[in-house]
């Protein structure tokens, strides 16, 4: 059945550039509109807003992540990855090529000394944290960001900034490490893949990190776009 819903997929490929591309533009008008509106540290909306933000900024890592898999652009390799670029360079300049095969090796060594997103040995959160942001937060992605931040406090206030660029994107970082690296690869797992999944919950498994919750689904079908992982989930179910 997976085969079906795949090539069904590839038969309609104008479906990933499309949520792909709603997601960039998404993440454009919400950063724009928090970077024009006053904070307001009072207001409930300001960390709704912020929530948001960083959801969105997650959105757009997921977009280049299905990049990397080939699957926002199945019949179009250019414009695949160039959406894949666009996403990661407004992921605070994210390098697509660099990141690219080492997602590759996340994939092929999950759970070894081999994986770049595995904790070296040590399990403990926070050390697991430090090792992820060390091996994708790199020199020119600091460098790039602080020369765009002093840049655009010259128009904008530093304290939108902060909190919507910033902050937001931290938080983002943090809910793919959580959501997408810890909770699903943590402790001893009895499959090929060393992943588990969340229990089905469509609303949490999008709220929480766009259905990567589902995460087993994702390593046993890697070719699957992030909006359909659920469809694959309910499967294991109906199989297991």
């Amino acid at each position: 059945m997976t085969s079906t819903r795949y090539q069904r997929f590839v038969q309609n490929p104008s479906s990933g550039v499309i949520i792909g591309t709603t997601v960039i533009l998404l993440w454009l008008v919400a950063l724009v509109y928090n970077l024009l509106t006053p904070v307001d540290y009072v207001s409930p909306w300001t960390y709704a807003r912020l929530l948001l933000q960083a959801h969105l900024f997650t959105g757009l890592f997921i977009t280049a992540h299905d990049a990397m898999h080939g699957v926002v652009a199945p019949k179009n390799a250019k414009l695949n990855h160039a959406l894949g670029k666009i996403s990661l360079v407004l992921y605070i300049f994210n390098n697509y090529k660099a990141m690219r095969p080492k997602h590759y090796d996340h994939h092929r060594h999950a759970g070894t000394e081999h994986d770049p997103d595995f904790h070296h040995g040590n399990p403990n959160f926070f050390v697991w944290f430090f090792y992820f942001m060390k091996e994708y937060i790199t020199w020119y992605l600091i460098v790039f960001a602080a020369i765009t931040f002093y840049i655009a406090k010259l128009f904008l206030a530093q304290e939108n900034l902060v909190l919507f660029w910033i902050i937001a994107s931290f938080l983002s970082l943090f809910q793919l490490f959580f959501f997408g690296t810890f909770m699903p690869h943590m402790g001893e797992h009895d499959n090929a893949h060393h992943a588990r999944s969340q229990g089905k919950n469509h609303l949490w498994a999008f709220v929480s990190c766009y259905f990567f919750g589902y995460h087993f689904e994702h390593h046993d079908q890697p070719r699957m776009p992030w909006w359909r992982l659920w469809e694959v989930k309910e499967e294991n179910l109906v199989t297991k």
